[in-house]
């Protein structure tokens, strides 16, 4: 491609460098005639400069485009790392659930078979003692539920702030690649107008 470039540049300078003088009158004359002598010359020049840009962008473009690909990937990846993470604290915070009333049932049962193995003596002492580990069961019980809904409401705050931090990486739209890649072309324009200017 670049010998094609090189080739196109040698053959439009000697082509330039080939036309024929004419005097300064005749060359008015002519022109007002024709229009614009040179408009091939310029259309050649446009196309050079069009070849140029094409591939300036062909050779920055794909890597700005593999690189966004990469971090949405990643994205994509921890967020379905975190999706795994809270099923598996879910799971885990219904499995104490169950084990929690599994316990509550197991102290009801002993506490009947305390009851019907003691004396009428001893069954109003007993049913005292019962009823403070029932409060005493029912306070803890409140105070491990309270502690697992914190636990639950915290992790599935710190879920939600992860998830919406993802979708608003996610959300980077064709309309805005599409005014990074014009701002890109705006400043290569930029750039070549400015050594055109130089030279």
């Amino acid at each position: 491609m670049r010998r094609a470039t090189l080739a196109i540049t040698l053959a439009l300078a000697f082509a330039s460098y080939a036309l024929p003088q004419e005097p300064a009158q005749s060359h008015e004359a002519k022109q007002e005639e024709q229009g614009d002598p040179w408009i091939w010359w310029k259309w050649a020049n446009f196309g050079i400069l069009a070849v140029g840009l094409g591939l300036m962008i062909g050779k920055v473009a794909p890597g700005l485009f593999k690189e966004r690909s990469r971090s949405i990937g990643q994205a994509m990846f921890e967020a379905a790392a975190a999706v795994r993470d809270a099923q598996t604290r879910a799971t885990e915070i219904e499995a104490r659930f169950a084990a929690l009333e599994n316990d509550i049932a197991e102290i009801r049962r002993n506490a009947k078979a305390e009851m019907s193995a003691e004396s009428e003596r001893i069954s109003r002492e007993t049913e005292l003692r019962l009823k403070k580990i029932q409060d005493q069961s029912m306070q803890e019980i409140a105070l491990i539920a309270r502690a697992g809904r914190d636990d639950l409401r915290k992790y599935s705050a710190r879920l939600a702030l992860d998830l919406a931090a993802q979708r608003l990486r996610s959300r980077l739209t064709q309309d805005t690649q599409d005014g990074l890649v014009d701002g890109f072309l705006q400043d290569l324009r930029y750039q070549v107008t400015q050594n055109a200017a130089r030279q």
